[in-house]
């Protein structure tokens, strides 16, 4: 987020003062910031879905692997 803004002002900056260089920096911040946060959404996706399945795997400790790699609760 705080690239995200960073990128924002300089590209502002840039649009005022008639810089065309800074205002493409900014929007190059701005493009870090939206890659930042998606591997952070993806991050946590994945650590919820390794949650969910430990907890499914607490539940039925005696279940077999199914052949997607998830639990078959036989």
């Amino acid at each position: 987020m705080k690239d995200q803004i960073r990128g924002k002002a300089e590209e502002l900056k840039g649009k005022v003062t008639g810089d065309r260089g800074e205002e493409m920096k900014g929007k190059a911040r701005q493009g870090v910031g939206n890659v930042k946060k998606d591997v952070r959404d993806v991050r946590d996706d994945v650590r919820d879905e390794v949650s969910r399945n430990r907890m499914r795997n607490d539940e039925n400790p005696d279940a077999e692997p199914g052949p997607d790699g998830g639990v078959d609760s036989r």
